[in-house]
């Protein structure tokens, strides 16, 4: 005889919880559903199920761990009959008699309505700040006419004579395992455990109509193109006065024309000339928090960066901001006045640095050639 435990894989001290998930996995692993046609697994899952109808039941287990699978006695040996392994599945799996399909509803009542999707269009500032924007879409709202029931004027749904109002019919079938007690959603209400006699005109009898709505979004700050936000309620309904879906809103931020993000970092580049970044200056630096004084030092390379601290990005899930990363840009002159191109001349020299000699005039050129 195997032992009941070893049967579940769990020790013999083991919770009740414990005992419950052990049976579920087994159940699933061995279930005939899941290997048809293989005697063996099916053998095994009788056995599992009676193990756990044993181990499940306190009286029971204090009479198997005192006595063994004998001292059960005709307690132990009566097995699963008129739909005690389907009333099992019920508590595990949602009612549906088999551990391999999904939960049914459980109780009757109206659907809960579709969920949406709308993207918000935001400027650059509005995502690193955050903002109130509105978005405006097509949903289904619940219909004034009826106020959301279906029914037509006078009249009110009625309790579904198919299913007394549950939403779903259980039935009774025939297995291998014995009589197994499955449920699944009324045909005549669709589930809803009502039935419209008198459609509401208006609606259908859906109890909803299709309108343009316009929500105000709370975006916080820090968010970005990707981000979403989820509005609670504000989906679409559902039909026969169903509760609502949510609304999902995706961001979508412009870009900046001088500032672009790195996290939660804001990154831009400031332009300097070679006299600048040679000799030092000032800037007057135009934030997304207003004016700000930059000191450029004499001898500043091209790509060095200065970094005002707590000038970028709100963090979105925590606190302070991120940094504004200023990086210098030293521009060279494509075209230089003869002045300007002879002073660069008279430097280079004076620092022992080889330039290509001054291009000479198509004047002198030409007297060159005759010459």
């Amino acid at each position: 005889m195997a032992d009941f435990y070893a049967l579940l894989g769990v020790s013999r001290n083991a919770s009740a919880d414990e005992l419950k998930r052990a049976y579920r996995r087994k159940a699933r692993e061995l279930h005939p559903d899941a290997k048809p046609g293989d005697a063996a697994a099916e053998a095994e899952f009788k056995e599992v199920a009676r193990a756990y109808e044993t181990l499940s039941d306190p009286d029971l287990r204090a009479r198997y761990d005192r006595y063994g699978e004998e001292g059960l006695g005709a307690a132990g040996s009566q097995g699963f009959t008129g739909g005690g392994l389907g009333d099992l599945f019920d508590a595990f799996f949602g009612g549906n008699g088999s551990p391999f399909g999904g939960g049914g509803r459980g109780h009757g009542g109206p659907p809960r309505g579709q969920d949406l999707e709308v993207v918000a269009d935001l400027t650059f500032v509005q995502a690193v700040f955050g903002a109130t924007v509105p978005v405006t879409l097509r949903t289904a709202a619940a219909c004034t006419d009826c106020n959301g029931t279906g029914a037509g004027h006078g009249t009110q749904p009625v309790t579904c004579s198919e299913c007394n109002g549950r939403g779903q019919v259980q039935r009774v079938r025939q297995s291998l395992l014995g009589q197994m007690m499955t449920s699944s959603p009324c045909s005549r209400c669709s589930g809803t455990g009502q039935v419209i006699a008198t459609p509401c005109p208006t609606c259908s009898g859906d109890g909803r109509v299709i309108t343009e709505k316009t929500y105000q979004v709370d975006v916080p700050a820090g968010v970005d193109t990707g981000s979403t936000l989820r509005l609670t309620g504000r989906g679409a309904v559902g039909p026969r006065g169903g509760p609502p879906g949510d609304l999902y809103v995706h961001i979508r931020a412009a870009a900046h024309d001088r500032y672009r993000r790195e996290d939660n970092d804001l990154v831009t580049e400031l332009p300097v000339s070679i006299a600048q970044a040679a000799l030092g200056t000032r800037f007057t630096l135009e934030t997304l928090d207003g004016d700000e004084e930059l000191e450029v030092p004499a001898g500043t390379q091209p790509g060095r960066e200065f970094v005002l601290r707590g000038r970028g990005v709100p963090r979105l899930q925590g606190r302070g901001r991120g940094d504004l990363r200023v990086r210098t840009v030293v521009e060279v002159p494509t075209r230089l006045s003869d002045e300007e191109a002879e002073l660069l001349r008279l430097y280079a020299s004076s620092r022992g640095e080889h330039v290509e000699p001054q291009e000479k005039g198509i004047f002198s050129r030409i007297k060159s050639a005759f010459s």
